[in-house]
């Protein structure tokens, strides 16, 4: 099911992953006050793990788009080094942002946790 809503986007893979990657750039880099309460000490994870886990299902529809090989692991390890480096970027370009391991963290969980599902939908459609 998630591989064909991907599909169904195909055309706009690569447009989709550049919108998304700018937009998560320039959220991750600005001053972000009034953000919506989920009802948790730990917020901020959960919108990392979300951001994170959307960012991967786009990178992994353009890896497809282009007919790699081991798009899943493509996928999850591009978007957590992305998620790695937008942490640095933080700390050295802002002065109101600054390197979190947990956010990190988050960011990778969310692309592992992408990784899982795409990977799990892959075997039952082999099945």
């Amino acid at each position: 099911m998630i591989t064909k809503l991907l599909l169904v986007l195909k055309r706009w893979a690569l447009p989709l992953v550049i919108i998304y990657a700018i937009a998560l750039t320039i959220g991750s880099l600005m001053h972000l006050k009034d953000m919506p309460s989920l009802g948790s000490s730990f917020d901020d994870k959960i919108y990392h793990l979300v951001a994170y886990i959307i960012f991967t299902f786009l990178v992994y529809n353009f890896c497809v788009t282009k007919k790699y090989s081991k798009v899943i692991f493509i996928s999850a390890i591009t978007v957590t080094i992305y998620g790695i480096i937008i942490e640095v970027l933080q700390f050295v370009l802002t002065s109101h942002r600054t390197f979190d391991f947990y956010d990190a963290l988050a960011n990778a969980s969310g692309a592992i946790f992408a990784a899982v599902l795409l990977k799990y939908q892959h075997k039952l459609k082999l099945n």
